[in-house]
Protein backbone atom coordinates (compact mmCIF):
# COMPACT_ATOMS: atom_id res chain seq x y z
CA UNK A 1 0.00 0.00 0.00
CA UNK A 2 1.35 3.38 -0.97
CA UNK A 3 1.99 5.83 1.85
CA UNK A 4 0.47 9.30 1.62
CA UNK A 5 3.95 10.78 2.09
CA UNK A 6 5.59 8.48 -0.44
CA UNK A 7 8.87 9.42 -2.05
CA UNK A 8 8.90 10.67 -5.60
CA UNK A 9 11.28 11.75 -8.31
CA UNK A 10 10.49 14.86 -10.35
CA UNK A 11 11.89 15.90 -13.74
CA UNK A 12 11.16 19.54 -14.60
CA UNK A 13 11.06 21.06 -18.08
CA UNK A 14 12.52 18.16 -20.07
CA UNK A 15 12.87 19.46 -23.62
CA UNK A 16 11.41 17.04 -26.14
CA UNK A 17 10.61 17.31 -29.84
CA UNK A 18 7.40 15.73 -31.09
CA UNK A 19 5.17 15.66 -34.11
CA UNK A 20 1.91 16.68 -32.49
CA UNK A 21 -0.98 18.78 -33.75
CA UNK A 22 -4.43 18.56 -35.24
CA UNK A 23 -3.42 19.40 -38.80
CA UNK A 24 -0.98 17.48 -40.98
CA UNK A 25 0.93 20.71 -41.49
CA UNK A 26 1.39 21.07 -37.71
CA UNK A 27 2.69 17.49 -37.51
CA UNK A 28 5.00 17.87 -40.52
CA UNK A 29 7.99 18.87 -38.39
CA UNK A 30 8.83 18.10 -34.79
CA UNK A 31 8.07 20.97 -32.43
CA UNK A 32 9.53 21.74 -29.03
CA UNK A 33 7.52 20.67 -26.01
CA UNK A 34 8.40 20.68 -22.33
CA UNK A 35 7.63 17.68 -20.15
CA UNK A 36 7.31 17.65 -16.39
CA UNK A 37 7.35 14.10 -15.07
CA UNK A 38 6.79 12.98 -11.50
CA UNK A 39 7.28 9.32 -10.68
CA UNK A 40 6.55 7.36 -7.54
CA UNK A 41 9.06 4.47 -7.56
CA UNK A 42 8.09 1.03 -6.28
CA UNK A 43 10.88 1.21 -3.69
CA UNK A 44 11.01 4.00 -1.12
CA UNK A 45 14.26 5.74 -0.21
CA UNK A 46 14.71 3.72 2.97
CA UNK A 47 14.56 0.51 0.88
CA UNK A 48 17.35 1.57 -1.50
CA UNK A 49 20.30 1.20 0.87
CA UNK A 50 22.13 3.84 -1.19
CA UNK A 51 22.24 1.39 -4.13
CA UNK A 52 21.69 3.16 -7.46
CA UNK A 53 20.62 -0.09 -9.14
CA UNK A 54 17.52 -0.23 -6.90
CA UNK A 55 16.13 3.17 -7.86
CA UNK A 56 14.52 4.52 -11.02
CA UNK A 57 17.30 6.10 -13.08
CA UNK A 58 15.87 9.50 -14.00
CA UNK A 59 18.48 9.94 -16.73
CA UNK A 60 17.15 6.79 -18.42
CA UNK A 61 13.57 8.04 -17.94
CA UNK A 62 14.53 11.21 -19.84
CA UNK A 63 16.22 9.30 -22.66
CA UNK A 64 13.32 6.86 -22.95
CA UNK A 65 10.80 9.71 -23.04
CA UNK A 66 12.69 11.46 -25.85
CA UNK A 67 13.03 8.24 -27.83
CA UNK A 68 9.35 7.40 -27.39
CA UNK A 69 8.01 10.77 -28.59
CA UNK A 70 10.36 10.88 -31.59
CA UNK A 71 8.69 7.77 -33.03
CA UNK A 72 5.12 9.10 -32.80
CA UNK A 73 2.76 11.45 -34.58
CA UNK A 74 -0.32 12.40 -32.56
CA UNK A 75 -3.07 14.93 -33.09
CA UNK A 76 -3.56 15.64 -29.38
CA UNK A 77 -1.05 16.31 -26.63
CA UNK A 78 -3.49 14.39 -24.41
CA UNK A 79 -2.85 11.26 -26.50
CA UNK A 80 0.90 11.82 -26.42
CA UNK A 81 0.94 12.38 -22.64
CA UNK A 82 -1.08 9.19 -22.09
CA UNK A 83 1.31 7.27 -24.33
CA UNK A 84 4.35 8.58 -22.45
CA UNK A 85 2.86 7.70 -19.07
CA UNK A 86 1.80 4.21 -20.14
CA UNK A 87 5.16 3.50 -21.77
CA UNK A 88 7.19 4.61 -18.75
CA UNK A 89 5.00 2.59 -16.37
CA UNK A 90 5.75 -0.52 -18.41
CA UNK A 91 9.47 0.23 -18.78
CA UNK A 92 10.43 1.19 -15.21
CA UNK A 93 9.64 0.09 -11.63
CA UNK A 94 7.09 2.86 -11.10
CA UNK A 95 3.90 2.75 -9.01
CA UNK A 96 2.41 6.00 -10.27
CA UNK A 97 3.34 8.72 -12.74
CA UNK A 98 2.18 12.23 -13.51
CA UNK A 99 3.05 13.68 -16.91
CA UNK A 100 2.53 17.29 -17.92
CA UNK A 101 3.21 18.25 -21.53
CA UNK A 102 3.51 21.92 -22.44
CA UNK A 103 3.05 23.11 -25.99
CA UNK A 104 4.13 26.61 -27.03
CA UNK A 105 1.64 27.51 -29.76
CA UNK A 106 -0.58 30.26 -28.38
CA UNK A 107 0.33 33.85 -29.20
CA UNK A 108 -1.35 35.26 -26.09
CA UNK A 109 -0.25 32.63 -23.55
CA UNK A 110 3.03 31.16 -22.37
CA UNK A 111 1.86 27.64 -23.22
CA UNK A 112 -1.04 25.21 -23.32
CA UNK A 113 -0.64 22.03 -21.31
CA UNK A 114 -2.23 18.77 -20.33
CA UNK A 115 -1.50 16.95 -17.07
CA UNK A 116 -2.49 13.38 -16.31
CA UNK A 117 -1.74 10.76 -13.70
CA UNK A 118 -1.61 7.01 -14.28
CA UNK A 119 -1.10 4.12 -11.87
CA UNK A 120 0.62 0.84 -12.60
CA UNK A 121 -1.31 -2.37 -12.54
CA UNK A 122 0.86 -4.48 -10.27
CA UNK A 123 0.28 -8.23 -10.17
Amino acid sequence: MERADSDRIHIEQLEIFARVGVTENERANPQRLAANITIWPRLQTDDLQDDATKTVDYSKVCLETKKFVEERSDKLIETLADGVATHLLKKFAILRITVELRKFVLADAAYASVTLTRTATVN
